[in-house]
Order: C-alpha cells, then sequence, then structure tokens
C-alpha cells in the first residue's frame, strides 16, 4: 500500500508560506498561533507551562537565567535546526520538519511571553582562556551531569555542534555562573570569572562544523507491513512495552510487522528502523486511514516512551488493537547493531 500524505502541515498554519507570493508577503509572527503549535510539538517534552523534564530530561524553556540570555535567534535557529544526535528535533522545513519560518518565529514569539527577568546583554566575543585550565574544573564540576566529553548523560549535551554555533561565550558564562534556577543546574557561583572562561574555552575546542544541507520531508508511505503474508508475533496482548530483542526475534521469524517512526520527519530522515513508516505523533489522525488494524504495529522514538506513547494512545483510541512500544526506543535498536536506514524513504 502507498499513500500519498499531507505532512503535518497540516496544522492551521502550515500553509502560509505557499498562500504568499514572496516571503515579504509573509504574515508577521503570532504568539497566539505559537501557542497551538507549542501545545502540538513541544510540551510533551518541554512541559505545558515550559517547566522542562516533562521527557527525555527536555530543558526548562521558560527558566528566567535562560531567557534572559537566550536571543530571539537563538530560539530560532534552536527549534529550526534541533540538536541532530540528541532528542531536540528539528522543527524547520529546510532541516526536514513541519515547520515553516513564520511558524518558527511565531513559537519564539509564544515562548518569550514566558520571560521575567531583564535582558541580559551577550556580545559574540571571544572568552579569554586555555581548554588545558578549563579541562580539570569540567571533570570535577560538570561530567557527572554532561558527560565526560559534553555528549554523554541524561542533559545538555555541552558538545553539541549546533548549540555551541548559536551559543555566545557570555551565554555560556552566565550559563555557568548564574545555573538555571528551579533545575538540577546549579549555579556555581564559587568558580572565579577567569575560570569561567577557561572552562567556556574548553567547550569551545570541542565545537565542529554544522551542515548547512536542507533535509527532504517524507512524502509518501510505503508499504507499512513486513512479512505482510506472515503470522502474527509471539507479543504479550495488552502490553503497552515490548522490548527490542523480542521484536527483532519476532521479525527474523517472519511475523508481520510494522514499525510506525513517532518522531519529527527530520529525525527520520538521520536515521530509522528499515523499513518504517513516517507517523509523527502530532499528526496521528492524518495518517489512520493507510494503517492496518489486523497487523501488529510498533511504535517507536528515541525518549524512549513519550512520542511512542502519544502516537500508541492516539492509535488506541481509534480502535487499533495490535499496538506496543518499542520499550528501549530506537538508539537501542541501533546499538544492538539492527538493520536501519537514513532518508526519506522507508
Amino acid at each position: 500500500m502507498r499513500a500519498k500524505l499531507v505532512v503535518v502541515g497540516s496544522l492551521a498554519a502550515a500553509t502560509i508560506g505557499a498562500a504568499c507570493g514572496s516571503s515579504d508577503d509573509a504574515p508577521p509572527p503570532s504568539a497566539s498561533d505559537g501557542q497551538k503549535l507549542y501545545a502540538d510539538t513541544c510540551a510533551l517534552c518541554h512541559g505545558a507551562r515550559g517547566e522542562g523534564y516533562a521527557a527525555d530530561q527536555a530543558t526548562a524553556l521558560a527558566s528566567p537565567t535562560f531567557l534572559a540570555t537566550a536571543s530571539d535567534e537563538f530560539l530560532r535557529r534552536s527549534i529550526a535546526r534541533g540538536r541532530p544526535g540528541t532528542t531536540m528535533s528539528a522543527w524547520g522545513r529546510a532541516r526536514g520538519g513541519p515547520y515553516d519560518d513564520v511558524q518558527v518565529r511565531s513559537l519564539v514569539a509564544f515562548i518569550r511571553g514566558w520571560q521575567t527577568a531583564p535582558t541580559i546583554p551577550v556580545g559574540s566575543a571571544a572568552a579569554p582562556g586555555d581548554p588545558a585550565k578549563g579541562a580539570p574544573i569540567y571533570a570535577a564540576r560538570c561530567a557527572s551531569c554532561h558527560g565526560a566529553t559534553g555528549n554523554e548523560g541524561p542533559n545538555v549535551r555541552l558538545g553539541n555542534a549546533e548549540l555551541l554555533a548559536v551559543a555566545t561565550d557570555d551565554f555560556l558564562r552566565v550559563a555557568i555562573a548564574q545555573g538555571r534556577p528551579g533545575t538540577k543546574m546549579p549555579a556555581f557561583t564559587d568558580i572565579a570569572e577567569a575560570d569561567q572562561g577557561h572552562l567556556v574555552a574548553l567547550l569551545r575546542s570541542w565545537a565542529k562544523p554544522v551542515s548547512e544541507e536542507e533535509i527532504a520531508i517524507p512524502g509518501t508511505l510505503g508499504p507499512i507491513v513486513q512479512n505482510p503474508t506472515g503470522p502474527d508475533p509471539a507479543f504479550t496482548p495488552g502490553a503497552r512495552y515490548t522490548p527490542v530483542d523480542v521484536v527483532k526475534r519476532e521479525l527474523d521469524r517472519g511475523a508481520a510487522i510494522g514499525f510506525l517512526d513517532a518522531r519529527a520527519p527530520s529525525d527520520y530522515v538521520a536515521g530509522h528502523i528499515a523499513g518504517a513508516a513516517d507517523v509523527p505523533f502530532y499528526a496521528a489522525r492524518d495518517y489512520l486511514f493507510a494503517l492496518p488494524k489486523d497487523k501488529w504495529l510498533i511504535c517507536y522514538c528515541a525518549c524512549p516512551h513519550a512520542e511512542s506513547g502519544r502516537l500508541m494512545d492516539t492509535l488506541t483510541a481509534n480502535g487499533f488493537t495490535k499496538v506496543t512500544v518499542l520499550d528501549e526506543g530506537v538508539n537501542v535498536w541501533a546499538e544492538r547493531g539492527y538493520p536501519m536506514r537514513k532518508g526519506p524513504s522507508p
């Protein structure tokens, strides 16, 4: 079965860009539009009020010290381009996401409404510092939360190329000195200004070039079910979660199984389970007509349960009974060496 689908741009504002003759004709961003978009795609992880940590240790966007130092451009680029290699999706169309520039800026306008502290100017001049002197400070004070090289651990990936491309040295300094009140990120008031500079220099030493390549949005569903004439898999009826190894064993046995990638299209293109269909959690209802109710469907994400769980709930609410969530998520599937594929095609 192949079914042409409108990719989540089926949100009310998704056709704005196409309806305008040029970017000069585009309407201004709207915080009220941004509020709906946020509820549709961001609140699941960042919380309904931007409090953060609703899923996958997603950051607190309403943090006063964050919004006091995050410029509109910082927010815009972070939303549009995401944080590749993490569970923060790219939501801008150029990076394979569903939102045009007006929608991204509307999200920024809505998030900006949470700012309560005065803006702190953050320049872009390089901070003086020595990475070698920053390394022992980082190891002692930061690595337990952010990982030995800034790309491990459950919290913000400080070594992420996109973060380092958009965060100024002053932004990083303020984050170190003032922390993020109300979260696990404390204010390191005891780290001297010179040592802050050494820490920032260490983070800068991890920076890597970022890709400027545009990414195609998946637009069609291929065959949903692998081994379509095979038997049902030996899954536990009614079980919300099914382990990765159990799913792979049943797939290898020739059982009929369909994989549904619940993440944003940008994540699907970056890497998905081979043969999986792109069915974003926030637009699941647009895909219901194309999905079989008589075959087992495996919902998955990287969280590993938030987005896939939302997709499963939508399916079960619409009469699907043979549905489960890939328990450990797609990252564990990939770590096991099980089949993965990149690009917009299944």
